[in-house]
This record gives C-alpha cells, structure tokens and sequence, in this order.
C-alpha cells in the first residue's frame, strides 16, 4: 500500500493533562505528545512533572497545579493560552484513593479530601476550561472517572462517591455543550499498574487478576490510547459516553466453569 502517512491523531492541538507527573497521568501524556499535541503537564508533583516535560522535549511544559484551587486553573488555561494560542483538548485525570475503608469506618476529613480532589477538581477543570474552548470553536474534555464510578466497589466510600460523581458530571456538561462542539466524555479504568495500586502486589501476566474476564491487570498506555481516541477527530460524534478500559470487570461477575445443565431445563 502507497501513498501518503495519516497525520497524527492530534496533530497541532494543545492538550491540557491534570495529574500528569506519573501514573495514569504520564501515560496520556506521552501518548498525547506522540499523536502530535502540545501538551502542559500540570500536577502537584514538581520534580516528577518537570522531568516528564522534559522528556516530551519542546512541545511540552510543566506547570504547578492543585486541581482544587480555582486559581491554579485560571493560571493553567492562562499559560496554555498564552503559550499556545488556544486548548483543544483536557484530560481531567488527577485524583487519589483515599486508601480502602468501609463506609462506617472512613472519616469525615478524609471523605471530604477525596471528593474535594477527585470530583470538585473535575469541576473546576470543566469550569474554567469550557469558555475557552468555546472561543475558539469547540474542544475536547476527558474525565477519568474509573470502573468504581459504574459498581459498587467495597471499601471506595469516598473515591466511588466521587467517581460515580464524574459520571455524572461529564454526562451533565455534555448535554450542555454539545451545541459549542464541546465534546465530554469519561474513561473508567478498571485495575491498573500505577503507584496508586502499587501496594496490591499485583501481577502482570495472564491469569494473574481472575477477578476479571480477561484474567489480568491493565497497563497505563491501554488507557492512555482510549483518552487520545476520544481527544481525536476518530470520535467526532462521541460525547457523554462512558468507556470502561477494564478488561470486562464492570460487565458481569466472572463464572469459574461453563453451567453443567442448560438454563431452559429449569423454567
């Protein structure tokens, strides 16, 4: 087959990540940058933010950022813009777990921290972000919500809270947005190797997570690539959807052996 290469998938648009230093974050990141954006890396996590940038060379820059502060987002859609011209694109991805408690035994405080990062700073993201795509005639946002944000996951009180909350949240500014072609849209990772999960002591071959269909723990590039599919033109009629990247854990439970009599028999 001749003829000329397709253009990278994001070719010249500029890509805001939240959360960007490492995880999840760093795998969209790098993705972004290699389909051909200008990404700002933003994150609390200065060293490891700046080094990324780095490694992403010219088209990437780092910038401090507590996501829960309406004043480091107006400063980082006024450094994109001021950088770049314009953003095309946010992938709203910082957030933390709060550690694994029962709903009787998780605090207020911590509670209050988790959906204060996780949910109020995706608000705060769309917020501030959304009049600036509109003016420069539409754009593209990412929540990444998780696959705790489509069950009822034990333990998560506040971090499912939170990311049933995202759920909700893009399918609201979706509806609301879509007429200024502002497309909202959210991942829902299932079980992924990055430092939040780190502490599991989770393998990473076949067989090794039967607690989902597919039998194993994700890797962060097969998120990062569903987020640049839905930062893309190849989803140009995608917003509000919700793309579980969870190895079909949220489809149903997993079944050890095939039933031995056949389900009609019974009826």
């Amino acid at each position: 087959m001749t003829g000329r290469p397709a253009d990278p998938a994001l070719r010249d648009r500029t890509v805001l990540v939240t959360g960007g230093a490492r995880g999840l974050g760093a795998a969209a990141a790098r993705a972004a940058a290699a389909a051909g954006a200008r990404v700002l890396v933003t994150d609390v996590l200065a060293d490891e933010g700046a080094a990324l940038a780095r490694e992403l060379g010219d088209r990437a820059r780092f910038l401090h950022h507590d996501v829960t502060s309406e004043d480091d987002w107006r400063a980082a859609v006024a450094y994109a813009t001021a950088t770049w011209g314009r953003i095309d694109g946010l992938v709203n991805n910082a957030g933390v777990s709060g550690g694994l408690h029962a709903v009787e035994e998780q605090t207020a405080e911590e509670f209050r921290r988790v959906v204060d990062i996780d949910l109020t700073g995706v608000f705060l993201g769309l917020r501030t972000v959304i009049p600036a795509m509109r003016e420069s005639g539409g754009g593209s946002i990412v929540n990444v919500s998780s696959a705790a944000g489509l069950m009822g996951l034990v333990g998560t009180a506040g971090y499912g809270a939170a990311k049933w909350g995202v759920r909700g949240l893009t399918r609201i500014a979706a509806v609301e947005q879509a007429a200024a072609r502002v497309r909202v849209n959210s991942v829902h990772p299932g079980m992924i190797h990055t430092p939040m999960t780190a502490h599991l002591g989770l393998g990473t071959g076949e067989g090794d997570y039967p607690a989902v269909p597919m039998g194993r723990v994700g890797a962060p590039g097969e998120i990062a690539r569903a987020v640049v599919f839905l930062l893309s033109d190849a989803a140009s009629y995608v917003t509000g959807a919700e793309l579980a990247v969870d190895g079909g854990w949220t489809t149903g439970p997993v079944r050890a052996t095939a039933p031995t009599t056949d389900p009609q028999e019974d009826r």
